[in-house]
């Protein structure tokens, strides 16, 4: 199969996602609080008395309008009894791209991707502007679009979140390939006829698994 572009999830997918532990102990870092692991497990802790399983910060729509989620999350830390300036903290990591380094292949994927003239849209239920975050990783002008959750007003497993992508690259789904790294968000694209690759979710920037993109693409 030849494929004319490919959809490719954000996080998870091209850069690490935060673990709980290390996005509290940032957060309690930032405020000059203490950062140890009992302080860190306290707050964790807490949260977690109050949203079960991700529940409310991880609930179908919460991605869907940043006020929202700015909303939804700041109920839950005032649930859990969080200080405000921490609160604040929090969801200030939560929002900053910069704890989201990319992987170490991704650059070179995206940009053999491109050479090779098969368009590239970044699809993302994501509450903040991801074009910054490109641009600082010297990737301006690789993707040819975004589509961003808080932007579409849906959220993945929706199928209107991988027809915006297929509308916005102006191409068909049987030419396509989505790359994710989740299997009900993202391995919904086969629902609207779109082949799809799931890898293994990042845990470090080094898990150099891209190559798979490249390979299903018949780029050597």
């Amino acid at each position: 199969m030849t494929f004319s572009s490919v959809i490719f999830d954000w996080r998870g997918t091209l850069v690490t996602t935060l673990s709980w532990p290390q996005w509290i102990g940032q957060a309690l870092r930032q405020t000059g609080r203490d950062h140890s692991p009992a302080s860190v497990q306290d707050v964790e802790s807490a949260l977690a008395a109050v949203d079960p399983d991700e529940a409310r910060l991880d609930a179908p729509g919460v991605d869907c309008d940043a006020e929202v989620h700015r909303r939804t999350y700041f109920e839950v830390f005032a649930d859990a009894g969080l200080e405000p300036e921490l609160a604040a903290a929090l969801y200030a990591v939560e929002s900053d791209h910069r704890h989201n380094p990319f992987a170490t292949d991704a650059a070179e994927t995206l940009s053999k991707i491109k050479d090779a003239g098969i368009s590239i849209a970044v699809l993302s239920d994501i509450h903040f502007d991801l074009r910054p975050a490109f641009t600082a990783a010297g990737l301006n002008g690789v993707v040819d679009a975004f589509v961003l959750s808080f932007e579409q007003g849906v959220q993945k497993p929706d199928p209107a979140m991988f027809a915006a992508a297929l509308a916005a690259l102006d191409v068909d789904g049987d030419t396509t390939l989505m790359v994710g790294d989740r299997s009900r968000p993202d391995g919904a694209a086969v629902e609207v006829g779109i082949t799809t690759l799931l890898l293994p979710p990042l845990r470090s920037i080094h898990d150099r698994r891209l190559h798979r993109v490249t390979t299903l693409c018949g780029l050597i």
